[in-house]
């Protein structure tokens, strides 16, 4: 399962149904983009050493996504779905679909518009 941005976020703030999610899962993966996305927070954040030294166990934990250019093909074609569509999305989240279609995994986000990605599972917590 790719962890989005929201979804990192919950399980390292311990909300009980993401980590219970996250914690079953057989593969975790964070795509480099949330890493990015993470990291500009915690830049911001008061509680930056905290949330680093979460972020770095974490990091540990999963396998790292990068971007090559079958990824780039991926999210060419899923831009050009969505665009037919009139449907798009974030740019970031156009990279993090066309990861999991890369790898076929499922994402988990609370963000709805990964359902107008055709293909795409989409796992989601209260």
């Amino acid at each position: 399962m790719i962890l989005d941005t929201n979804a990192l976020s919950a399980y390292l703030d311990s909300t009980p149904e993401a980590v219970e999610i996250i914690s079953e899962a057989r593969e975790l993966a964070i795509p480099v983009i949330v890493a990015g996305e993470f990291a500009f927070g915690i830049a911001q954040s008061r509680h930056r050493e905290v949330y680093e030294r979460s972020l770095n166990r974490m990091l540990d934990r999963c396998t790292v996504l990068d971007i090559g250019i079958v990824t780039a093909r991926h999210y060419a074609a899923i831009r050009l779905e969505l665009k037919a569509a009139g449907k798009p999305i974030p740019s970031n989240d156009l990279w993090i679909a066309a990861l999991c279609r890369q790898y076929s995994m499922a994402v988990m986000s609370r963000d709805s518009h990964f359902d107008f990605v055709s293909g795409l599972r989409r796992r989601t917590w209260r």
